[in-house]
């Protein structure tokens, strides 16, 4: 309950910021989303431009989790995966405060699920965002960077979003592991405690989902004289 709390009051806090607190909406901001959107990006920042498609990448890595996760849940967990693409955790957060602590997984792997899981998924992640946050870091400019975050609500609540998708992942990584039956301390505090790449890491290296099937109880026939 504690938790289901935490969450709720965070997904909240996050909201009220956002709308009240947050620097205001500056002229363009439509222009510069339709230009990073459709890979316009001559005159942006590439430190802009890189957490852009981060905010692409964080939701299929905790789709990678979140639709395993779930399966067993009283609540359905793609409707939060789908949204996260547009609204990052502001989706995200309402599922953690909703679901159920879940260490199983029963059934069969479906198509996406299995791509999910591949570990050449999670590779083709890192690569991507290996290649984002260098351009991002070779080319970007931080002086201009740090102006925008400070007056740009966009540039603002998506720097946000970012980081609280990079703090609460290992909300899910526990469960994760003990569905794989994968103890392993040391790759839980390391994907939990490097931003990014430690998620990213884990994908790589997970071991695959077991598919358990579901075991038909044999209904009892009258005995025969």
């Amino acid at each position: 309950m504690v938790r289901k709390i935490a969450f709720g009051v965070l997904w909240l806090g996050f909201i009220t910021y956002a709308f009240f607190l947050a620097p205001p909406e500056q002229p363009g901001t439509f222009e510069l989303i339709k230009n990073l959107s459709i890979v316009q990006w001559q005159g942006v920042n590439p430190l802009v431009v890189a957490l852009f498609n981060l905010m692409g990448i964080w939701p299929l890595i905790y789709s990678a989790v979140v639709l395993i996760d779930g399966r067993e849940q009283k609540i359905p967990a793609w409707p939060f995966a789908i949204a996260s693409f547009a609204v990052g955790i502001f989706a995200l957060l309402p599922y953690l405060a909703l679901r159920e602590p879940n260490n199983k997984f029963v059934g069969k792997k479906n198509g996406l699920l299995k791509l999910l899981d591949s570990r050449v998924t999670g590779v083709v992640l890192t690569i991507a965002t290996a290649i984002l946050v260098a351009y991002g870091l070779t080319g970007g400019d931080w002086g201009n960077f740090v102006q925008q975050w400070q007056t740009n609500h966009f540039i603002n609540v998506m720097s946000l979003d970012f980081c609280l998708l990079c703090l609460l992942f290992p909300a899910l990584l526990r469960d994760d592991m003990a569905r794989r039956g994968w103890k392993n301390p040391l790759m839980f505090w390391l994907t939990a405690l490097i931003p990014l790449f430690g998620p990213l890491i884990y994908l790589c290296v997970r071991p695959p989902l077991p598919e358990v099937g579901v075991e038909a109880i044999p209904s009892q026939q009258p005995a025969v004289n």
